[in-house]
């Protein structure tokens, strides 16, 4: 977690400094609360049902594969690499058909393979939804839930769909890829924000709010402004999220964890593509926490309706990648303050002038939301980050030299 000494604590202040500080601080509270007090919050609570994931965890960690025992599943993916590129392809699918919620989220595991594991996975969780709907023991509000998991379950296994990790315990968690991830020389990774989970994913209306079509909406942008390029986007929803505009999201403890597992992904990528990350609203924030030990391949960070990267300027983050920044002239995040007090909000805002990041243009974007909306400058500008194409890139007015 960024501190920022030079504001110490309230008490070792002069008493004017001080006075500043406490009223800054009861102002981010307040407008915490108002928010997460108008409609923003949202629950997600399923009870204390058994975590299908630790158990598999637990099956996975006394296993053994040709008489070897399996490796640890918290192993860094260069060592599950080479685990799974000395199996045979009959070894690898057995394990994946056995132990599918751990190989389909070990980072460093064949990409196919995880797709399978994830499909098994996901067949089991719709049968487990399915039978829930019709349980006497639950309220109907519960059972009306499991209906709603059930329905998604049944979207993430229509077609073709790549999913790259599932885990459906608690809200769950779920990540997919849209193209070829392992023939991609530029991946290009959505981080999203606050109230993302297994039924948030994505979104028949309003599409382009949700991880899916955030992704397939900058997928298909970034072929249009590269077509020749080989391109990949994962939606990556793949951390547990605040639920609601509330404390979760005012404090940086989920982001450090977001922040975890954000690093293992982009380690875990096949290839050696270059990787730009995409992190909109919260997920700013776990890109900023992420920033420092990111793998070097990470070329790029735009960052949109940004609560603040837990840092005072862009030299904190000491990344090697360029960190670009966008807000929309009528996002209701530039309302909360740019702070940082005993833990309480993310620091400096990411689109002011002093932070130090290459400001962008968002035109047509449309409050926090509407970032990804096709046809706009804000969507036109991510895809010339993610294809490599910086030409076409368009600067806030304020910055017009951005790409320099």
């Amino acid at each position: 977690m960024t501190s920022f000494p030079e504001l110490g604590s309230p008490s070792s202040l002069p008493w004017t400094n001080a006075a500043t500080v406490w009223r800054a601080l009861l102002a981010l509270a307040v407008v915490f609360v108002m928010l997460a007090t108008t409609g923003w919050t949202a629950v997600h609570d399923r009870g204390a049902d058994a975590d299908p994931r630790q158990a598999a965890l637990s099956a996975w960690q006394h296993g053994r594969s040709g008489g070897r025992p399996l490796p640890s599943p918290y192993a860094g993916p260069g060592t599950l690499a080479r685990f799974f590129a000395a199996l045979s392809p009959g070894e690898r699918l057995r394990l994946a058909d056995r132990y599918p919620l751990v190989v389909g989220n070990l980072n460093g595991a064949p990409v196919d393979l995880r797709y399978r594991a994830n499909r098994t996975a996901l067949t089991r969780a719709r049968a487990v939804e399915e039978r829930r709907t019709h349980d006497g023991g639950l309220t109907p509000a519960g059972r009306y839930e499991a209906g709603r998991r059930m329905h998604r379950f049944d979207s993430l296994l229509s077609g073709d769909r790549q999913i790259l990790a599932f885990d459906p315990g608690g809200a769950g968690r779920v990540a997919e890829v849209f193209g070829d991830l392992d023939r991609a020389d530029r991946v290009s990774v959505v981080v999203p924000g606050v109230d993302t989970n297994v039924l948030t994913f994505e979104k028949s209306g309003r599409p382009y709010t949700a991880p899916v079509g955030m992704a397939d909406s900058l997928y298909a942008a970034e072929r249009t402004a590269r077509p020749g390029a080989r391109t990949a986007v994962i939606a990556w929803a793949d951390y547990t999220t605040p639920a609601g505009v509330g404390m979760d999201a005012a404090t940086g403890k989920l982001a450090a964890e977001g922040a975890l597992r954000l690093r293992s992904l982009v380690r875990g990528l096949p290839g050696g593509s270059s990787v730009a990350l995409f992190c909109h609203s919260y997920g700013s924030v776990v890109c900023g926490v992420a920033a420092r030990d990111l793998d070097a391949r990470v070329t790029d960070i735009a960052v949109a309706g940004s609560p603040g990267m837990r840092a005072r300027h862009v030299s904190e983050l000491h990344t090697s990648a360029r960190v670009w920044a966008m807000r929309d002239s009528d996002d209701w995040i530039q309302d909360v303050p740019h702070l940082e007090v005993g833990g309480l909000g993310h620091g400096a805002d990411p689109v002011s002038a002093g932070f130090g990041a290459r400001l962008l243009s968002a035109a047509g974007a449309e409050g926090h939301t509407g970032y990804f909306e096709p046809g706009t400058t804000s969507l036109a500008n991510f895809a010339g980050i993610g294809a490599g194409a910086l030409g076409g890139i368009r600067c806030a007015a304020s910055a017009p030299d951005c790409t320099g």
